[in-house]
């Protein structure tokens, strides 16, 4: 390899089968729609978006040496993530995802991570052999990280001299993983990207407000915080003050991946050294295109 990644993105990448229709759907409907298999988890998500704004992603994930894991890789590559890095076991099978969404939103998923939970710190070994950090020479630059990483690990990665000099972006899986985040809240590098059900994990209390939340986060120690709730609006909080966005008002096709691709638009835009509040706005904006069907470009 000539060319270091731009970005570490952590955590799932699995397949996913999405099942999605075009009507209003509740408990035992069963209707007409499509069906796709394709890469996901929110590693990959934010991964995929960074490429598509040109950034360069490289994946620390667990991927098994099956016929699936073997596809997975190669849909990976091709769609521009550096896959050199994975940890490839013989033992595990290739994890996934599986949801059904309606015209209402999001019905049901569930998610098979078991093989990811399973590797456990065998996939931050590029990390602490030298390949891309060490303990004396930790990684330095951006870091993605998800919370489908068992609470072991977390911890784990919140106390370690590995990521002493990275500037972590750090994400829940989904709401039922939120309190996994619990060690980031103190964790003086660490970037919180939640919805608003996940800070209500997190603080233990319910918030009816993305600016409350926010609030609430920076209240339980977080150094920062960007909190979304759906089509309502979003803030960015932090010691320098919050600050609160309304998203562009779209028709929606789809929900899975937009809070991925909301925080990829995000660190792009810092990246390219955008102002908090023009970063928020073009995540929001990237978020909204997403849902809406079009690419997050």
């Amino acid at each position: 390899m000539t060319q270091p990644p731009d970005i570490l993105c952590i955590g799932s990448v699995l397949w996913d089968i999405i099942g999605r229709a075009p009507s209003h759907m509740r408990q035992g409907s069963d209707v007409p729609g499509r069906i796709s298999r394709l890469p996901g988890g929110v590693a990959w998500n934010i991964a995929m978006t960074l490429a598509r704004f040109g950034v360069r992603p490289a994946t620390l994930t667990a991927i098994g040496r099956d016929a699936e894991g073997d596809e997975l890789m190669t849909a990976c590559s091709e769609m521009g993530a550096m896959m050199d890095y994975v940890y490839r076991s013989a033992d595990l099978p290739t994890d996934t995802y599986m949801a059904v969404e309606g015209k209402n939103g999001l019905i049901a998923a569930i998610a098979d991570a078991h093989s990811l939970e399973a590797a456990g710190d065998k996939i931050l070994t590029p990390l602490e052999d030298g390949t891309l950090g060490s303990q004396t020479a930790p990684y330095p630059g951006l870091i993605a990280l998800d919370g489908n990483l068992t609470q072991r690990l977390l911890d784990q990665i919140a106390r370690s001299p590995l990521f002493a000099a990275a500037d972590l972006r750090v994400a829940p899986a989904s709401p039922g993983k939120a309190e996994r985040l619990m060690p980031f809240l103190m964790h003086s590098r660490a970037v919180l990207y939640v919805n608003l059900e996940e800070a209500g994990y997190l603080c233990q209390k319910e918030f009816s407000t993305s600016q409350a939340a926010a609030q609430g986060l920076l209240d339980r120690g977080a150094a920062r915080a960007l909190v979304t709730d759906g089509g309502n609006d979003a803030s960015d909080g932090s010691d320098k003050g919050i600050i609160t966005q309304q998203p562009p008002a779209v028709l929606v096709t789809r929900v899975t991946g937009a809070g991925d691709t909301f925080m990829a638009a995000h660190i792009v835009a810092e990246s390219q050294g955008c102002a908090r509040k023009e970063a928020l706005d073009r995540a929001l904006t990237a978020a909204a295109k997403y849902v809406s069907g079009e690419h997050a470009t």
